[in-house]
């Protein structure tokens, strides 16, 4: 009975462990058959880091190759919140150097993540009073933030790119493709504590970004807003804009636009202070726009420069309007009408050539059309079709009203009659290279029209000569160079149509050396306080930057007193 019990209660045992035995290996085939991948997968993920390798993001240049825009490195911090235990005395310990929310850090720590940032790109200083807290949680990782060592100078130009170096505003953004480069990576392992080894087992190497020049001269670019931003804050302006540009190719020497902000620090900086208003902003030029009606009738061959005009004595009732000059002249030649800026007389001439050659040759300068320069946000500006044309366009149009320019329309515009009668692309951007210096892209001047003959050309060089040394643009004489240009002083429109009486845009467009032209420029200041002229306002700024910036092309030293002011 007993060696019965013992050998029911044996094989019990015995069928038990072996059922045990049975699950167990049915257990392992599972394993191995159907949840290895799913188990690798698991090991990989514990052993094995994938870390992006960030590559170089190209740099921006100047066209002396001075550098305008490039990357740094530094540390950002991240959190293992699972691995860090006392959060609240790591986040007393982390405010007073991150300066941040202690709500922001609870909300980071107290997260259930292996992962997750606490502070990007922060500065050596912070990086390393962290580092000596050696708090067990805590990590870093390389990044490169931008740098724009001028800060303001050329904003509206390169633009900015944000925390992770995707290009947002100007040049960086328009060409981040180039300076952006392929991210690279690389599987690193890891020991049982999770911690980074100096072993990696996959790696693919990251393509730097390309190299941006600008065809803007940091020196030239200086100046133009040295002198610029003395206007804008004397005559307490609400906005400003000049350009500064080779008249014989199209390349932008300087661009700037007022308000401006600073590169580096552009959080909070609103879309006006950001926009580059010599290439969005739709304006009425005034007077400057006479260049056109006076090469229109001397090319189309309606008058002579000595040919006498009666201008009413400064006013004329035509087309249901009574036409005013800003000061009373009688009989003027066609050359004193440009260089007086004479309404009246410029009228006079257009009703001579008639609506369909003006508009023709508004056309022909440009307007109305995207000059193509290669930065987004160009606008065509406004001209109406001759079919819509009231009976007062014809004394309206010539003389700047009832038409929309940009500040870039019209330094192109000047720069048709500098170089002898052609339509240049502007453009920026002069080339784009790798960081051996090889060039990858190109730009080179382009035609876009032939707009008037040489000798028109010339003899608008003349009568505008003559409106700086003689006429409305004395105050655009260039010390020791000759100069040429045009004044325009342009009445803003009102909300309900109509134009005011108190709210102006002062303007001038100009080249120099007269004779052999080194640069064209525009200035334009919008709504000056005070006086508001276009020869008193924006002259005197092409006077002081025409000056400083001929000696420099020159190779001349600039006074000590210019570079000061």
């Amino acid at each position: 009975m007993y060696i019965s019990n013992y050998r029911r209660r044996s094989e019990a045992v015995f069928l038990v462990f072996f059922i045990f035995l049975t699950l167990c290996v049915g257990r392992l085939l599972f394993i191995q058959f159907f949840r290895s991948d799913y188990l690798t997968a698991i090991a990989n993920k514990q052993h094995n880091q994938l870390v992006e390798l960030e590559p170089r993001r190209g740099a921006i240049y100047d066209s002396s190759l001075k550098i305008q825009a490039y990357n740094l490195s530094m540390d950002s911090l991240y959190a293992v919140p699972t691995a860090i235990k006392n959060k609240e005395a790591v986040i007393d310990q982390l405010l007073p150097i991150l300066g941040s929310q202690r709500t922001y850090l609870q909300d980071r720590l107290y997260r259930k993540k292996a992962f997750i940032w606490i502070a990007r790109k922060l500065s050596p200083e912070k990086s390393d009073l962290i580092k000596k807290l050696n708090i067990k949680g805590l990590g870093f990782v390389k990044e490169t933030k931008r740098i724009y060592p001028n800060s303001y100078l050329a904003s509206h130009i390169i633009g900015f790119s944000g925390m992770d170096n995707v290009g947002l505003e100007g040049a960086e953004r328009d060409y981040n493709k180039y300076l952006s480069g392929t991210a690279g990576w690389a599987i690193f392992l890891r020991d049982a504590r999770l911690k980074k080894l100096d072993l990696w087992e996959k790696m693919v190497l990251p393509v730097d970004g390309l190299d941006l020049v600008l065809t803007i001269d940091e020196v030239i670019q200086y100046i133009a807003e040295r002198e610029l931003d003395k206007v804008y804050k004397s005559s307490r302006a609400k906005a400003a804009s000049i350009i500064v540009m080779d008249p014989h190719t199209g390349k932008i020497l300087a661009m700037a636009s007022r308000p401006n902000y600073d590169l580096n620090n552009y959080s909070g900086v609103s879309k006006d202070s950001m926009r580059n208003r010599s290439i969005c902003d739709l304006f009425e030029p005034g007077s400057v726009f006479k260049i056109v009606t006076a090469s229109a009738a001397l090319e189309e061959k309606k008058v002579k420069e000595e040919d006498m005009i009666n201008c009413e004595n400064g006013a004329y009732r035509v087309g249901g309007r009574i036409l005013h000059d800003h000061k009373a002249h009688g009989l003027l030649t066609f050359k004193q009408v440009i260089e007086e800026s004479s309404n009246i007389g410029t009228v006079k001439v257009a009703m001579f050539l008639g609506a369909d050659t003006i508009y023709r040759y508004l056309k022909a300068f440009g307007f109305g059309a995207k000059l193509g320069i290669d930065l987004s946000g160009e606008i065509s500006g406004m001209i109406i079709p001759v079919r819509s044309w009231s009976k007062s366009s014809i004394t309206a149009i010539p003389m700047g009203q009832g038409v929309g320019v940009t500040a870039l329309q019209l330094v192109s515009a000047i720069s048709v009659i500098a170089n002898g009668g052609q339509l240049m692309r502007p453009y920026v951007i002069d080339s784009v290279r790798n960081n051996q210096g090889q060039i990858i892209k190109q730009n080179k001047p382009m035609l876009i029209r032939k707009v008037i003959s040489v000798d028109t050309a010339l003899r608008i060089k003349k009568i505008l000569t003559g409106a700086v040394e003689e006429g409305t643009g004395r105050m655009a004489k260039v010390s020791g160079f000759t100069a040429a240009g045009k004044t325009g002083t342009a009445q803003k429109l009102e909300a309900n149509g109509t134009y005011s009486h108190d709210k102006f845009i002062a303007s001038f467009i100009g080249f120099a050396p007269a004779e052999d032209p080194m640069l064209a420029m525009v200035v334009t200041v919008d709504e000056p306080r005070g006086t508001y002229f276009g020869g008193t306002v924006a002259a005197p700024v092409f006077q002081r930057v025409a000056g400083d910036v001929i000696r420099y092309l020159k190779g001349n030293e600039i006074p000590a007193e210019s570079l000061a002011r």
